[in-house]
């Protein structure tokens, strides 16, 4: 499996989508509320895998590929917090039942996985042909990191006024209200829509943008596409358990938007100068995780410090009179 022959390509889609099909039809078949304890014993989960593989790539590849895959691993992990920050706006903004949200970040990450697989098959293939293309992936690594540095919370913008909702609003008929945990109903002959249809749209178009921020900079570490997919994977598979985990405490990490920007500037750098000097990956993988360390404990510093702001809205709770239409869970006409 960790030759990144064809055979070892099967293998990990096949060991993936097992480990898929287990999650949504054994362990969360039914729509329920994700408490804290079930989304903190499903982060380790997931993070136990990540790292297992990891100790394979080791075994298996020699410690070069093993310090490329856990740097991979650790970058597109922290990246893919920020995906947290978009994810709750958009179950706040669409008032989401915390029931309903984990069946969206399911469909949202299973299209995260596919376009991630695209992209990296596309920038393994332009960086083979076109080795200069490096260059200019790190560029935009350290436009993306001054732009985030720069960019203020509140200029996020409103989820739900946005091109891809007036598009979608266009040519679909949306229920207006949920219909339990269904994307599609039929009404009088024909298929409706549900805004959880809408939110899983805005969650893909969402994904999409970060996958064209985040697959440059794991190609700063390693060129290999097996690595790449695999580390990406295993890092965005947990994102699901780490959002309800995060959800209600993500205000308190001031600092973690300033170390993830700077992060995406020393990879963007670091491919900048590889043609005068390469920075050895566990060089790379000690920067990465000394700034991601240093902006959470700023944060939670500055958090002990400054005086209590209205916290972000959680979007994983769920009011009460929504409770009693989660165990009636059994489809008609819908999907």
């Amino acid at each position: 499996m960790f030759a990144g022959g064809p055979l070892s390509w099967v293998l990990f889609t096949l060991l993936i989508l097992t480990m898929l099909a287990l999650d949504q039809g054994i362990f969360h078949r039914k729509s329920h509320v994700i408490s804290m304890k079930e989304a903190l014993l499903w982060t380790v989960i997931w993070i136990s895998f990540g790292l297992l593989f990891g100790a394979g790539v080791f075994y298996y590849k020699g410690n070069e590929a093993g310090m490329q895959y856990l740097a991979g691993y650790i970058i597109e992990k922290s990246l893919s917090v920020d995906n947290i920050f978009v994810f709750i706006l958009i179950f706040s903004s669409f008032r989401v039942p915390a029931a309903y949200q984990h069946r969206v970040l399911f469909w949202g990450i299973l299209g995260a996985l596919l376009m991630r697989g695209i992209f990296i098959g596309l920038g393994a293939a332009l960086i083979e042909r076109f080795s200069w293309i490096l260059y200019l992936f790190g560029a935009f690594l350290v436009y993306t990191g001054i732009k985030i540095f720069l960019t203020r919370d509140d200029e996020s913008g409103d989820p739900s006024d946005n091109a891809v909702v007036r598009l979608f609003r266009k040519f679909a008929r949306i229920t207006p209200t949920y219909e339990k945990n269904h994307m599609f109903v039929k009404r009088d002959g024909k298929w409706w829509a549900t805004p959880l249809m809408l939110v899983l749209v805005i969650v893909e178009t969402s994904d999409l943008i970060f996958a064209v921020d985040s697959i440059p900079a794991i190609f700063a570490v390693t060129t290999d596409p097996f690595i790449v997919y695999t580390s990406n994977v295993f890092a965005i598979l947990g994102l699901r358990s780490l959002y309800f985990l995060l959800a209600g405490s993500m205000d308190k990490f001031h600092y973690l938007k300033v170390g993830l920007a700077v992060v995406l500037v020393f990879v963007g750098v670091k491919m900048l100068i590889s043609g005068v000097y390469h920075i050895p990956v566990v060089a790379s993988l000690l920067v990465i995780c000394g700034v991601l360390v240093a902006s959470i404990v700023a944060s939670l510093i500055y958090a002990r410090r400054v005086p209590e702001e209205p916290a972000l809205p959680d979007p994983t709770h769920i009011p009460e009179h929504h409770a009693a239409v989660l165990e009636d869970e059994e489809p008609g006409d819908e999907l």
